[in-house]
């Protein structure tokens, strides 16, 4: 009986716990959004979407010295992004070959039980930073920017929002999942950077126009750092949940358009995701289905708040960047079921001839 009731408080608070991270998530990802967008920052999707990342990464508040060394090291490794630009304009070739090595290497890091946030940003910053420069040293320097106001926005409102909302007395951090193994690893970043450089080379062409077509290869490449037999799937699966979540939101803004309503459905749309990302509600779904259906809901959600406030044709806009998500993740179904058919090839071969 004593065993029982232990156990029976240990899901408790562990159910308590998980439901106090959604809401920091949710209230944390609505104050980065409403700060951004409130300040009229440069690129203000971004400090959100790395919100998104950080509260579903970082399980506790960030001391004050470990936040700036964290923001110093995103700005230094995100800045190897512009070594890249001269090469992309006077010797393309050699450019986009580095650019992939660049993008290997950084998901390599972070599948190989490196520091999973550093990893995304390093990604983000190789990416973005790169093909922004190609048209423009002061979009790139803006993105730059973008980046590190968002983490340390983002690491002052997760301490913020642990005031607000204490972790339990009892809680105990989750445990880090096991690293796969080298050539697992290896294999997957290989995935992961295929599935990125369509992205980026289409972004080439206008980099401007298509930054929230990189922005969502970013967060479809770290998807696709599974062994989940589901993951090609769930790439399609995220995009089309993310851009139904995108239209919802924006008509139940239409309610009423001021900045207030728009941190308050944020915190509403945001928890509903967060609650299964963090199986309170249990799916099917991985974490990572509905960590990407956020952030795709988040990029699509802002970019059509931009082009609103430009003047532009929303509808026409969202109908034409939905499409080239949608284009984008079949891309990344097909070259991940390709590339997994591949190699379930190679190992049996290989067995066979053993």
């Amino acid at each position: 009986m004593s065993t029982d009731a232990g156990a029976s408080a240990a899901a408790t608070a562990a159910t308590a716990a998980r439901s106090r991270r959604a809401l920091r998530l949710a209230v944390g990802t609505a104050l980065c959004l409403a700060t951004s967008f409130g300040f009229q920052w440069a690129i203000p999707m971004v400090a959100p979407v790395l919100a998104v990342f950080l509260f579903a990464t970082v399980g506790r508040p960030l001391p004050a010295k470990a936040g700036l060394a964290l923001a110093l090291l995103v700005i230094a490794t995100t800045g190897t992004g512009l070594l890249l630009i001269p090469f992309l304009r006077h010797a393309p070739l050699s450019g986009v070959l580095m650019t992939a090595l660049g993008l290997f290497l950084a998901f390599r890091y972070g599948l190989r039980g490196g520091n999973g946030l550093v990893s995304t940003f390093l990604v983000a910053g190789i990416a973005l930073i790169s093909v922004a420069g190609t048209a423009d040293m002061g979009l790139a320097l803006s993105v730059i920017g973008a980046l590190a106001r968002g983490l340390l926005l983002g690491v002052v409102m997760l301490a913020v929002c642990h005031w607000l909302i204490p972790e339990p007395g009892t809680a105990t951090p989750a445990a880090k999942p096991p690293a796969p193994v080298a050539s697992d690893a290896d294999w997957m970043a290989w995935r992961a950077t295929l599935v990125v450089m369509p992205a980026f080379l289409l972004a080439m062409a206008d980099p401007a126009g298509y930054l929230p077509i990189v922005m969502k290869a970013v967060s479809l490449g770290r998807q696709s750092c599974t062994t989940a037999r589901s993951a090609a799937t769930e790439l399609l699966g995220s995009t089309l949940l993310g851009g139904l979540l995108a239209i919802l939101f924006w008509f139940a803004l239409g309610l009423s358009v001021n900045l207030w309503m728009f941190f308050l459905w944020t915190i509403l749309f945001a928890l509903v995701v967060a609650r299964r990302l963090f199986a309170i509600r249990p799916t099917r779904a991985t974490p990572g289905f509905w960590l990407n259906s956020l952030v795709t809901m988040i990029i699509l959600l802002g970019q059509s708040v931009e082009d609103s406030a430009a003047g532009k044709d929303v509808y026409h806009a969202f109908a034409v960047r939905m499409g080239l998500f949608i284009g984008v993740s079949l891309y990344g179904v097909f070259m991940l079921r390709w590339l997994d058919h591949r190699r379930q090839r190679t190992v049996s071969t290989a067995s066979t001839t053993i």
